[in-house]
């Protein structure tokens, strides 16, 4: 005996667009970062600032991965119902989000080599100029994060934020932004009051390390998605546990995964010497919201020691 199913309501979620106020608001993000990006490159130029040309050329690879994460949404809605994708789209945001994550990490380490650089052969640095500049990339920064926030928490369509690799992508760019922009105002400030001109290399070592962590941890948990590793060793065990309890049910084989958007996926076997209709097992495991899954069920004569298939 052997049953795949997805319910009416899980195929209809599977037709439904990706949350289209996360790509808005994400297409908003794009604008502001890239004008802000433009400025603040010019101007770290001009005034020698490394604090300030950090966050600009790391501005410069935020556009890249937000214009990224901007498409990604736009295919996994285009290609929602497409026959090529067997279970939907929604390991492109997962891809996008393992992409831009390390777009970070590259430019982390960017950010290192070219502070070391710069501490080593210092650059007189223009204060005066560049500050207010850092100032405002702040205050983009902080809107950036505004919007990207407040488009996850109003949207009523999704609720899978914590499995949006995507929209937490292109989150943390924005964060690691706000942080760099942070640190290049108070290296800037101390560099023009304290006369610690030595800070503002320092501070883009500081940000490029914190900046590297984040960015593997979230390249990290992309590629579990990606890679289909076990959502977690505890709902396979409620889901064995909710099955075993139905009749003289055994699982033989149990196999728990997200296919990306906060959709799962399970495919089980069970042992049975009385075997019931499949709906049986699938309103079971209802309360699991599983998208797609596939059960089958095998006979056994002789207790669960002898299996025949049914």
């Amino acid at each position: 005996m052997h049953d795949q199913l997805a319910t009416p309501e899980s195929c209809a979620a599977r037709q439904v667009p990706s949350p289209r106020r996360r790509e808005r608001g994400v297409q908003l993000v794009v604008l502001l970062t890239a004008a802000m990006m433009g400025v603040e490159i010019v101007v770290g130029y001009a005034t020698h600032s490394m604090a300030l040309l950090a966050d600009g050329w790391h501005m410069a690879t935020h556009v890249g991965a937000l214009g990224l994460a901007s498409v990604a949404y736009w295919v996994s809605r285009r290609f929602a119902g497409h026959r090529a994708f067997a279970f939907g789209t929604g390991k492109v945001r997962a891809l996008a989000g393992y992409t831009s994550a390390v777009a970070l990490g590259l430019v982390a380490i960017a950010m290192v080599v070219e502070s070391v650089e710069r501490l080593l052969r210092p650059h007189a640095i223009d204060f005066v100029s560049s500050l207010p500049v850092a100032v405002l990339g702040l205050v983009v920064n902080l809107v950036s994060v505004f919007l990207l926030h407040s488009h996850d928490d109003d949207d009523d369509d999704d609720h899978d934020g914590e499995h949006d690799h995507n929209h937490r992508a292109a989150f943390m760019h924005v964060v690691a932004d706000a942080f760099t922009s942070v640190l290049a105002i108070a290296a800037l400030l101390a560099g023009r009051f304290l006369g610690w001109a030595w800070l503002d290399a320092v501070s883009g070592i500081v940000g490029g390390f914190v900046i590297l962590k984040w960015g593997v941890g979230l390249s990290r948990s992309a590629a579990y998605e990606l890679l289909d590793v076990s959502l977690s060793s505890a709902v396979e065990d409620e889901i064995r546990v909710v099955l075993e309890a139905l009749d003289d049910v055994r699982v033989r084989d149990l196999h728990v995964w997200s296919l990306g958007g906060g959709k799962k996926s399970c495919v089980v076997t069970l042992v049975t010497a009385a075997p019931q209709d499949t709906r049986r097992y699938r309103q079971a495991l209802g309360r699991f919201e599983l998208t797609h899954l596939t059960i089958e069920v095998q006979r056994c004569e002789e207790g669960h020691g002898h299996v025949a298939l049914g």
